[in-house]
């Protein structure tokens, strides 16, 4: 569904995108990705409006990812992108799966500020930032995805994700179609 609306209380959450990632390729330029992060940040700062910052450190313990590149990851691996120009308002998680909610104070930060719906970007499309949309959605949350500013390194799990999860779990809608619901 399009999105149409934003509740007074939403705030960003951008998946994963750190150092390490940002570098993998991807179905659509990370640098665009960023970029449009970027601005969805400071529209919702703009606004007084929280900003989730999450990176990701490691995967579930004793299992191995299937497509993460082999050896130890450069010690920047896990550093926030700076185009982010991470505040110190915003909120910082990491996590150690898939996605943002489990095993994170996530949930109990939204809550705390009243957050009722939350607007996602980040890499990858299928798996941090679907498995945040889909944990979002069954806390309650309503979720809403920015369609252009998430990527994967798959263009089919990226289509796949767009026309048939996030459409079933809340709305979808483009950058500027989120920042002109911001008011």
């Amino acid at each position: 569904m399009p999105v149409t609306t934003l509740d007074p209380t939403t705030a960003l959450v951008l998946i994963d995108l750190q150092k390490g990632i940002t570098a993998l390729p991807t179905a659509h330029p990370a640098a665009e990705i960023v970029e449009r992060s970027a601005r969805l940040a400071a529209a919702f700062r703009e606004r007084d409006l929280p900003v989730v910052l999450v990176n990701v450190t490691g995967g579930a313990p004793g299992r191995t990812e299937a497509g993460r590149p082999g050896g130890t990851p450069p010690a920047d691996w896990a550093e926030l992108v700076p185009e982010l120009d991470r505040q110190p308002t915003d909120i910082t998680v990491t996590k150690q799966t898939w996605g943002a909610f489990h095993g994170t104070g996530l949930d109990a930060e939204l809550r705390s500020r009243g957050v009722t719906q939350i607007v996602l970007a980040g890499i990858a499309t299928s798996i941090g930032v679907e498995s945040t949309a889909r944990a979002a959605h069954e806390h309650g949350y309503h979720v809403t995805v920015a369609t252009d500013a998430v990527t994967d390194m798959d263009e089919e799990a990226h289509r796949r994700s767009l026309e048939k999860i996030f459409p079933r779990l809340g709305e979808t809608g483009s950058t500027e179609a989120v920042i002109g619901l911001l008011g």
